[in-house]
């Protein structure tokens, strides 16, 4: 790894023996949005033929997600065990929360404002009793059944193997956490399957290496599905919709998390430039759980401390969703206003509330975030939207789905620097360094397979901030 870092440094400083940079048809990001062009434009001028490619879209995903589950518990495990005091592991978590949860709801509040003063369902003029509530209930049965009883013994797995076999993250985060907190009480006793479970992460950290090669063509089927399926015209329909939402997401990425990058002492364009290969990724396979194990990588070079990392990352999937929050009370506006609905107070702060329990768990896979959306107007008191109405958006959730994971995955990485500042742990050095040059370094990560940095190595911490003692 410590190579790998050199040849990035010493091949954009220009110093003498730097490795040859890499033809630019084998760079993945390249590859990737070559790939997703392709993808737009056989399913547009073939439809038939592109709705024919969804299986190379599936099987990519279904490739990543079955290494997901055992890389977040490898990671956790091992983050928890290499800090060593679990009143620090509980300090960490406490602090990731508090900004998961003060960076959620400015999301869902900027979804409502935004929604309120663009009003974007105005004079669609929709006629409930027109619209084929059939299309939609799958999703609304889903829903149903998410009450908040439910939504918390769903976090409880039938088994220490059900959760693995699921790809339940949250089922998966809580054993995690309990099998970290008993290996790091257990001391020195466990220090043998802390070694082989980090020995574990690390080989599945290089088959999602593997897999990640594949992406240019996970992104090609599943992008001409997406548009032989549902076809452009779906977005020229909504497009006042579709372009209102990726507007605000886009100014959430550069005014709030902006603000708050700027306040952790980087670019937040600088930052989307790091992490450009797995932002193309995303955008190809509408899933954030894609490039998990990329961004957990480059988080650890971009400076934060692995054991930070290995908590923030895995659980901001599941309970810092950004995207999801915007989407839903957007979307939630829109829906009223274009069945002409009057929402009074109450059922705005109904909203909020439901929205920030519906999103925790739904981790950037696609569709989840249209199952929440239903969810959310289910629980609205004397409800005057029908969950009919959301056929309205059916045919262009898809395309929603695919800023909704992006926005998701960029907050995810801020918070994660963030963090491991407010822990004093953030190693500015390597901070800077990345930001001076992050297309070089962020491309030069990527061409390497995933592998954990070594959690010895002791980050510089930020100036102003307290070093916690030697442990």
């Amino acid at each position: 790894m410590a190579q790998m870092t050199q040849a990035a440094t010493t091949s954009h400083t220009g110093t003498a023996g730097a490795a040859p940079r890499e033809p630019w048809y084998k760079v993945l990001y390249i590859q990737v949005l070559i790939a997703i062009v392709l993808g737009v434009a056989i399913g547009y001028l073939y439809p038939e033929f592109g709705k024919s490619l969804k299986w190379l879209g599936d099987a990519f995903v279904a490739l990543i997600k079955m290494m997901i589950a055992p890389i977040i518990f490898c990671t956790i495990v091992h983050g928890i065990a290499s800090i060593g005091d679990l009143k620090k592991v509980g300090r960490v978590g406490l602090k990731a929360l508090i900004y998961f949860e003060v960076v959620s709801t400015l999301a869902l509040l900027i979804g409502i404002v935004v929604g309120e003063v663009i009003q974007p369902g105005a004079g669609f003029h929709a006629d409930p009793s027109k619209l084929d509530a059939s299309k939609v209930a799958g999703y609304a049965q889903k829903a149903a059944a998410d009450s908040t009883i439910a939504h918390i013994m769903a976090l409880i797995p039938k088994s220490f193997f059900d959760a693995f076999a699921t790809g339940d993250l949250l089922q998966v985060l809580l054993i995690s956490i309990l099998t970290g907190v008993v290996v790091t009480g257990m001391g020195q006793k466990a220090e043998g399957i802390a070694h082989a479970i980090d020995t574990a992460g690390q080989i599945f950290f290089r088959i999602i290496g593997l897999i990640v090669k594949l992406a240019p063509i996970g992104a090609f089927g599943a992008m001409a599905f997406t548009i032989g399926e549902y076809g452009i015209q779906k977005v020229v329909d909504l497009a006042w919709l579709v372009g209102t939402f990726y507007v605000t997401s886009a100014l959430f990425v550069i005014v709030v998390l902006g603000g708050i990058a700027r306040f952790a002492g980087f670019s937040i364009f600088k930052f989307l430039a790091y992490i450009k290969d797995e932002l193309l990724i995303v955008l190809g396979t509408s899933s954030s759980e894609t490039v998990l194990p990329h961004i957990m990588t480059k988080m650890r070079r971009l400076g934060a401390s692995d054991s930070v990392v290995g908590l923030v990352v895995p659980t901001g999937y599941s309970f810092n969703l950004d995207g999801t929050n915007i989407y839903m009370t957007l979307a939630t506006l829109f829906l009223a206003q274009a069945v002409g609905a009057d929402l009074s107070v109450g059922q705005y702060a109904t909203i909020i509330l439901v929205a920030m329990l519906t999103s925790k768990g739904a981790s950037g896979v696609t569709g989840a975030g249209f199952i929440t959306l239903a969810a959310t107007l289910a629980a609205i008191p004397n409800n005057p939207v029908p969950v009919a109405a959301m056929t309205l958006v059916l045919g262009i959730d898809k395309f929603m789905s695919e800023c909704r994971a992006i926005t998701n995955l960029i907050g995810n990485g801020v918070a994660c620097v963030v963090v491991s500042r407010w822990e004093g742990e953030l190693d500015v050095k390597k901070l800077n360094e990345v930001m001076a040059h992050p297309i070089a370094i962020g491309t030069d990560i990527s061409d390497h397979a995933p592998a954990p940095i070594d959690a010895d190595t002791k980050p510089t911490p930020a100036p102003g901030t307290k070093v916690a003692a030697a442990e």
